[in-house]
Order: C-alpha cells, then structure tokens, then sequence
C-alpha cells in the first residue's frame, strides 16, 4: 500500500523504470510507510505484469509466490526479534520467510541483523533466481547491523550479484557506515505537509488523531500507537504530572515503576524509552511555552503547559531538556529502573518550581 503522502515518491520510483539503481537506501523517521513503500516495490520489480499504476499485478506466478510469503527470489532480512513479533500478529509459530527467528537454546530472539544472516544471503544470491533473473532483498531496519555486520553486506554493494536490487529502509541513517551510505542511492522522507494528510485525516479514527501531534506528525506513528493503547497511556502522563508536586516526585517514581511492568504497558511496547521519548518531548513544549513559542507535541494541553511555564525560567527549562535528552540516552540500559525514574522526576519538578523569569 502506498499512502497518499508517498505517492509522488513512488510515481518517480516507477518511472525510473530499469534505471532503477541496484542499492536504494530510503531514509526517514519511523510512522511514514518506508516499510510499506519498500514492500511494493520489491512486488513490482518480481511482478510479470505490473499494473498502469506502477504496482504488482497480484495475479502472476511471482506474486501468488510472494503473497504466500514463499517467493525464492525475495530475501527479507530483519532482526530475529523483529520476524518474531511479526510471525505473533499473523498467528504464526516462526517469522515466515525472514531470516531471522529465535535463536535456539531458547535464548531471546535478536534485536540486531547478525552476521550469520547476511552469509546466509551471500550463499542464496552465490546461485541462479528461481524465476527469471531478477533478485530482491529487502534489510529493515538497515541501523540494526553491527560494524561486523555492515562489512559483510558491503561486500555485496561493491559487486552485487547481476540483477539485484537491495532496498534498505532505515529511521536513523547517521549510524550506517558511510561506506555502505555511499554504495546507495538515497531517498529522504520528511513529515507530510498538512495538506498531503488531508485524504487520510478523513479516514482516521479520532483517537489517532488525537495522538499525531505526539507521533511527531507521522501518521502511521499516531495508528501503532492508539492501537497499543496510547490514548489511556497519554491520559495518564499527563494527568500524573499536571499535578505533580516536589514532594510527591519520589512517591510518583515508585507508581511509575510499577506502571511501567504492569500488563497494560508491556502489551503496548510502552516501557523506560518510550515514556523518556515523552518526558523530552512534554519538556521540549514546556520550554517553546516559556519561549513564547508554540506547543508541538501536546497541544490539547496547552493550558496545563502555559502554567507550568509560568513557573519556571527559560534557563531551567532549557536546562531540563538537556537533562531529558541526557537520560532518553541511556534509558535503554537502566542500571535500576527506579533510580532513573527518580532522578528524571525529581529533576522535571526541580525545573517546573522555579523562579520566574
């Protein structure tokens, strides 16, 4: 599925017809459909018969190969933990055709691209395709390889294997090495402009768009996360600190703590990162308020920010962000998850009673 927001995007892909290069690198934050984008054209470039449109005809050999998830020729490769929690939404046991899966022993499955899948796919590009002599791999997300990983698949750009195309999709490009940058074309995607949202804002539940601002603008964003709940987690965000006093921060630390392990939050993927992702951005409008500036993220809580703001100074708002930004960094590998809740609350009430000014 293209979303209207990609479509001139995909209408130059299509055009590009067979001068399309044989390494693309589709770069943007996560919630645009670069996945999706991705998806379609891997269909295209296996599909016999592509339509007007530029997409796969869903009817030839190839694509009843690839709907099926069983096409020879398409090569996915993603993080085993990733092909895990697809092969869980489907109702399926394994991750399909992606290489990846849990690792065995019954240790947890791999957040990275390790380097055995990547000879794992030197050794099925090393043959002939199955149909015909065109070859697709698509690597999502290209930032999960590791230095040793990325070496290997660079070995592929220099000589890749004769009609090959790989499409690497990545959120965070800046952690690629810039040799396997430079052996891709690249294709940026930025947030969509108000008026490429408007077709999809009339089909979009209020819930999701109650949540864009949050997603940062990104509409697939804003769907994941009214999806995982994010409206009853956001309500209480922001009700915990509305009215959050100094000398309830430690006490509120503890009830976060909690929150954050209960079943509610784990079935939402909403844990030390995500709920760090929010406390910057709630201090980042906090401190556009005490600026005079406008709020981004949370604009249905544009008083609770205004009197917030009135009491504290742009020094210490200022301050604050750098200090959320500093823990949101390590927020993945909490050595204990109470200090660090501690230490990020006492620090926001520290800001927020501050002197005017």
């Amino acid at each position: 599925m293209i979303h209207s927001w990609l479509q001139p995007t995909w209408t130059r892909l299509v055009e590009l017809g067979d001068r399309l290069p044989h390494a693309l690198l589709l770069v943007g934050p996560p919630g645009l459909g670069k996945r999706e984008l991705a998806d379609a054209l891997a269909a295209r470039l296996l599909c016999d018969s592509p339509a007007d449109d530029g997409h796969a005809c869903g009817r030839c050999e190839p694509c009843v190969w690839r709907l099926a998830d069983n096409h020879p020729d398409l090569h996915r490769v993603v993080p085993a933990a990733a092909a895990e929690a697809a092969a869980a939404e489907r109702g399926e046991g394994e991750g399909g055709d992606a290489a990846g899966g849990r690792e065995g022993g019954g240790k947890a499955a791999s957040a990275q691209i390790v380097i055995e899948q990547i000879r794992d796919l030197q050794a099925a590009l090393s043959v002939t395709g199955h149909h015909g002599a065109r070859r697709v791999v698509v690597l999502d997300p290209a930032e999960a390889m590791n230095p040793f990983t990325a070496n290997a698949l660079l070995k592929l750009l220099e000589e890749p294997p004769a009609g090959c195309v790989f499409l690497l999709v990545s959120s965070a490009s800046r952690r690629l090495l810039p040799t396997i940058r430079s052996r891709c074309q690249q294709w940026l995607f930025a947030r969509p402009e108000e008026q490429a949202l408007a077709h999809w804002k009339t089909r979009a539940d209020p819930d999701v768009l109650a949540l864009l601002a949050l997603g940062g603008g990104m509409p697939l964003a804003a769907e994941r996360l009214a999806r995982a709940g994010g409206g009853a987690l956001l309500a209480r965000f922001v009700r915990d600190l509305a009215g959050l006093q100094a000398s309830d921060a430690l006490k509120l630390a503890a009830q976060w703590e909690s929150w954050l392990k209960s079943r509610e939050a784990l079935a939402a993927g909403f844990g030390l990162p995500e709920l760090c992702d929010w406390m910057q951005r709630w201090v980042s409008d906090l401190a556009s308020v005490r600026l005079g500036g406008r709020v981004r993220f949370f604009p249905a809580q544009q008083a609770v920010l205004s009197t917030l703001a009135s009491r504290c100074s742009v020094a210490a708002a200022s301050a604050c962000y750098n200090e959320m930004a500093q823990i949101r960094r390590v927020s993945r590998h909490p050595l204990s998850l109470r200090l660090v809740l501690e230490d990020l609350l006492m620090r926001y009430v520290r800001a927020t009673a501050g002197v005017r000014g």
